[in-house]
C-alpha cells in the first residue's frame, strides 16, 4: 500500500462539560459526553521510502505550525514501533481552530489509524490509544470510535448510544485558547460528580443509551462563562440562536456554540465572518474498523 486518500477526521460536540476537580499535577478532572458529528477534516497519506515525515496544507488560510499534531502523531508512532518508513501528509483543514470541536486531536487519531495501516504495523486500539494519550487527552476518544461518557482527564471512556439528531454549529471569528480558559482564576472547578446511570435509559446493553435532551437539560459547560469573558462573540452566538428559537451552548474549550435542531430552518442571516454548519451526529467513527480491539 503506497497511499491513502480522502481519509476523514470527524469533529465532536460536548453535550455538556463539567469540571469536577483538579489533580496535583494541574490537569483538570472532567465529566462530559463526547458525540461524533459528520463535519470532518480530510487527510491524504503518501508512503515515503525514507523515515521522513512531511505535511502539506491544502486549505488556504493561516498555515499550521510545522510541528502540528499530525506530524507529532506520525513521529510518535515511529518512535513507539521502531518503524523506519515515512509519510507525506496532505491536510484539508475544514474544522475551525480554537472551536472546541477536537479538530487537532481528531487529525492526530486519524493519522495514527491511517499510518498503522499504511506502514503495516498491526497495532490494536489499546496500543494506539496509549500513543494517542501522549499527544492529547481527546485523542483516545477518536481512536475508540464511539460516542462516550468521558471522565478523568478525558481518557476514561464508557461507550454510549445516542439517537440520531441534527445540530447547528456556529463559530465566530474570534477564538480562545484552551490554556487561557483552563488557567483562569474564575473557572469553576467543583461541579458535583454525576453518574452515567443517572441518564441511561437502558443499562443492560453493551452500550448505555441516553436521550440527548436529558443530557442537555441536565448539564452545562463550566468553561462557557470564562470563554464568554475572553471572547464576547460566544454570547452573541448564543443570543442569535435564541432569536431562532434554539438553545445554544458552547462545546468543549473553544468558542463554537451548538444547538439541537428539531426541524430545518433558515439560518442565512448569520453575521458576516461567522461559520454556520448544520450537522448530524454519528453512531461510530468512519474508521472504526481500521484497527482491532
Amino acid at each position: 500500500m503506497l497511499r491513502l486518500y480522502d481519509v476523514p477526521a470527524p469533529a465532536k460536540l460536548n453535550l455538556f462539560l463539567h469540571i469536577t476537580g483538579r489533580r496535583p499535577d494541574g490537569y483538570h478532572l472532567l465529566q462530559s459526553v463526547f458525540m461524533l458529528i459528520d463535519w470532518c477534516d480530510r487527510l491524504h497519506f503518501e508512503w515515503r521510502r525514507d523515515a521522513g515525515v512531511s505535511r502539506e496544507d491544502l486549505t488556504p488560510g493561516a498555515p499550521l505550525p510545522a510541528e502540528d499534531l499530525c506530524v507529532r502523531a506520525a513521529r510518535a508512532l515511529q518512535q513507539a514501533t521502531g518503524c523506519t518508513q515515512g509519510v507525506h501528509i496532505g491536510l484539508e483543514k475544514r474544522l475551525p481552530a480554537e472551536a472546541g470541536l477536537g479538530g487537532g486531536s481528531s487529525d492526530a487519531a486519524t493519522c495514527l489509524l491511517a499510518l498503522n495501516r499504511l506502514w503495516g504495523l498491526g497495532l490494536n486500539r489499546a496500543q494506539l490509544a496509549a500513543i494517542g494519550l501522549q499527544l492529547g487527552a481527546d485523542v483516545p476518544f477518536f481512536l475508540d470510535g464511539r460516542n462516550a461518557w468521558v471522565e478523568g482527564v478525558g481518557e476514561q471512556l464508557s461507550p454510549l448510544s445516542l439517537p440520531p439528531a441534527r445540530f447547528v454549529v456556529v463559530k465566530p471569528p474570534g477564538g480562545a485558547s484552551t490554556q487561557r480558559i483552563f488557567s483562569s482564576p474564575d473557572l469553576k472547578r467543583d461541579t458535583k460528580t454525576a453518574t452515567i446511570q443517572g441518564f441511561a435509559a437502558n443499562d443492560s446493553c453493551e452500550r448505555l443509551t441516553c436521550e440527548i435532551q436529558s443530557l442537555l437539560d441536565f448539564g452545562h459547560n463550566d468553561l462557557q462563562p470564562v470563554a464568554q469573558a475572553l471572547c464576547p462573540d460566544v454570547g452573541h452566538c448564543i443570543r442569535w440562536l435564541q432569536g431562532h428559537g434554539l438553545q445554544g451552548r458552547m462545546t468543549g474549550s473553544g468558542t463554537a456554540v451548538f444547538a439541537q435542531m428539531l426541524q430545518s430552518q433558515d439560518l442565512s442571516d448569520a453575521p458576516s465572518g461567522w461559520t454556520v454548519r448544520e450537522c448530524s451526529n454519528m453512531d461510530a467513527h468512519p474508521l472504526l474498523d481500521w484497527c482491532t480491539d
